[in-house]
């Protein structure tokens, strides 16, 4: 078996590979023999068949078998002697496609190979962890919301005209083309205005309206409303206004905290405050990791797998597409080219990957069993009633389960570089938490 090299550029490599008649007539010969000893044939005993006969019988379908086992080993052998790593599936071709018994295999390998990844001293990188203190304004901006949200709504006085966040009773009847649609009346519905309850363009011609008021309400129901026989479709509705009602806020105190399933007042201010820490901590982890990456990113530099590059820039781009073209889903639309921009985010994301990955990989960090369970838990209450399912489409799809132990190994190389890092704590406001995640969003 021959290997000869026929490409060494930058990190992509390539490579002749020769496996020999003999050598493939000795893998055949060895795997017949293997067959032979357990094989019956009529007239032979067991294990005594000729052979000649074995081969002429079954030279054919065990020949390709050994040219693929001669190759994988030829391959194998090649990686353990260079050391290494393809950035993804090696391409292999036969490079004598009119081959015939007898001869000699040719193959052509070629792939790209994972960059040696240079040791870095995580010790001279310094980091500010911006540290929030809990006010009591946003303990109590935090109550009011939640007083808001269990409002109360009072009938406005006689000829009062409806707002944004009233509450309106109606009864309604809608029509397309003059005919009655299932589902589209109802009796003393109470409808929030502002709520985006109701189709869009619906509510908002409500606004103004006095109770004891018929009127009409043209609308348009969406290309991607759900009932498809309303998709598209013009409608009005015949509204009879029956009450307009003001929300009141509740009142904040031991009832309100009873209403969210807390002892008294006391009690839900600290249920508050803990949740207040753990939004804090958690923005304030988001843009301390954005800042490593950043010093990462300018310590670091080695050269980058182009296919890598290539198949992560337009992933970007086709993420990215969809941001901006929500209308459009799935993928039927046209190539989305990378831009420059593009090319540079996917070069950070392909350098900051392979090196946190030779970090995890150095320091032997893992994800646990245990670890794991728990990121299908928390991602299971994203599928109510279905949560069995998606266990088991986990359990069988290793992709998935890759997917998920990804951002749990990642997160722990990131404490492993924090804890040789000098982080220093830098006291902070809300409100200066609140412009450093928002400076992140526009980086």
């Amino acid at each position: 078996m021959q290997v000869t090299e026929t490409l060494n550029e930058g990190l992509k490599r390539g490579y002749s590979i020769t496996v020999t008649a003999a050598e493939l007539e000795a893998k055949v010969s060895e795997k017949l023999e293997e067959a032979r000893k357990g094989f019956q044939m009529k007239g032979f005993r067991k294990g005594k068949a000729p052979a000649a006969l074995m081969k002429k019988m079954f030279g054919k379908s065990v020949l390709g078998e050994a040219m693929q086992e001669s190759i994988d080993a030829a391959m194998r052998e090649h990686f353990e002697k260079t050391g290494d790593r393809p950035a993804v599936q090696p391409d292999v071709k036969m490079t004598n496609e009119n081959w015939e018994e007898g001869q000699d295999v040719e193959v052509a390998l070629t792939y790209e190979a994972l960059p040696e990844v240079p040791e870095t001293d995580f010790t001279g990188i310094e980091l500010e962890k911006l540290v929030a203190e809990i006010e009591d304004d946003a303990v109590n901006e935090a109550l009011e919301n939640l007083a808001g949200s269990a409002s109360n709504f009072e009938s406005r006085r006689k000829g009062s005209k409806a707002k944004d966040g009233d509450q309106i009773v109606i009864d309604f009847v809608g029509k397309i083309d003059g005919e009655a649609f299932d589902g589209g009346a109802a009796e003393d519905y109470p409808l929030v205005l502002g709520s985006g309850s109701f189709i869009p363009g619906f509510e908002e011609q409500l606004v103004g309206a006095k109770a004891g008021e018929e009127l009409e309400v043209k609308v348009t129901f969406p290309e991607s409303y759900q009932a498809k026989q309303l998709a598209g479709k013009e409608a009005v509705f015949s509204c009879t206004v029956k009450d307009v009602k003001a929300p009141k806020p509740a009142e904040i105190d031991d009832e309100l905290a009873k209403k969210f399933g807390m002892d008294d007042l006391e009690a839900l201010k600290a249920q508050i405050r803990e949740r207040l820490a753990e939004e804090y901590a958690g923005a304030a982890r988001q843009v301390l990791k954005r800042r490593l990456m950043d010093a990462l990113d300018a310590a670091v530099s080695f050269d980058l797998p182009p296919s890598l590059v290539e198949t992560e820039a337009r992933q970007i781009a086709h993420q990215l597409w969809h941001e901006e073209n929500p209308e459009h889903q799935g993928h039927d639309h046209g190539a989305i080219e990378p831009t420059e921009e593009h090319n540079k985010l996917a070069e950070r994301r392909v350098r900051l990957g392979l090196l946190l990955a030779e970090v995890g990989n150095k320091a032997e960090i893992t994800v646990t069993d245990a670890e794991l369970q728990q990121a299908m838990f928390q991602q299971a209450r994203q599928y109510p009633g279905q949560e069995r399912a998606f266990f088991e489409f986990i359990q069988k799809n290793p992709g998935a389960q890759q997917q998920l132990r990804a951002p749990i190994f990642e997160d722990k190389v990131v404490d492993h570089i924090l804890e040789q890092a000098k982080v220093t704590e830098k006291p902070v406001s809300k409100d200066e938490l609140q412009k450093a995640i928002e400076a992140l969003d526009e980086e």
